[in-house]
């Protein structure tokens, strides 16, 4: 049976799928333009743009006073300084340049500078996650559980490769890699932080970890993960997730285990 969303829940599904509308035709677009000589890079660059553009208009109709923290455009200060909308309108940027249908729009909400509300869609896929503080994470109105896996072998870990100059030890980076890889059924690149998160939620995959991230990449998917059950730290085990780009998130049981072998 499917769950019924609140009043919040409701304006953030609703403007997510009124930017993906445009985002889905945009896409089409996108894997024609492949085999052009112009290729698809600033067209995408202004697809990310109308996208946001879409989200700030539907979101500030509903909920007028609250801030903005945006990726493509400056922030936006609200009346109501203890609610922040965080908003990715396209993670898996490379991803949609190349044609490829995993990426996501991202809508965190910050209450007190803390993770809230979370909504992750894909538009491609039709997968709309969703998740409030205190209410459980949902996929298309089904009750999301992290996985029951224990052990590290079976389980499916996400990572992201660090940009140049974002991870100073790329060295360090492989030999985090090897170790997950050595121990576990696996290590998976997909190229949407946000997606990544879900998936955790889902119980597709059993944690995941990255550095380098900026806060509207993560900040709908801490939401997710924990509603789901499961465990997100940053790299050094605290809650300071956003201020410093990090995060470990994974099951109650593989948690603990993942973090000791790559802190």
């Amino acid at each position: 049976m499917a769950h019924p969303r609140s009043a919040l829940l409701n304006v953030m599904t609703a403007a997510a799928q009124k930017a993906a509308r445009r985002l889905t035709r945009d896409f089409g677009e996108v894997e024609n333009l492949q085999v052009s000589k112009k290729g698809p890079a600033d067209f995408v660059s202004n697809a990310d743009k109308k996208a946001e553009d879409t989200l700030v208009k539907e979101l500030q109709k509903a909920r007028p006073d609250y801030g903005f923290i945006l990726e493509e455009a400056n922030n936006i200060e609200g009346k109501d300084s203890s609610n922040t909308w965080v908003i990715d309108p396209l993670d898996g940027t490379t991803n949609f340049l190349h044609g490829i249908p995993h990426f996501a729009i991202s809508i965190g909400l910050l209450r007190d500078g803390e993770p809230f509300a979370g909504v992750v869609y894909n538009p491609i896929t039709d997968e709309m996650f969703w998740a409030e503080k205190g209410q459980g994470a949902f996929l298309n109105g089904r009750r999301l559980r992290v996985s029951a896996r224990a052990h590290l072998s079976e389980g499916l870990f996400a990572t992201g490769l660090p940009f140049l100059g974002k991870e100073k030890d790329g060295e360090r980076f492989m030999q985090r890699v090897n170790a997950v890889t050595t121990l576990s059924a696996g290590v998976r690149r997909f190229g949407s932080a946000a997606l990544d998160l879900a998936y955790v939620a889902a119980a597709r995959y059993d944690g995941y970890w990255e550095s380098g991230l900026q806060a509207w990449d993560i900040a709908a998917g801490i939401v997710l993960v924990r509603e789901a059950g499961g465990f997100v730290t940053d790299m050094d085990g605290k809650r300071k997730m956003l201020e410093n780009g990090s995060v470990i998130a994974a099951t109650d049981k593989m948690h603990e285990p993942l973090f000791n072998l790559i802190k």
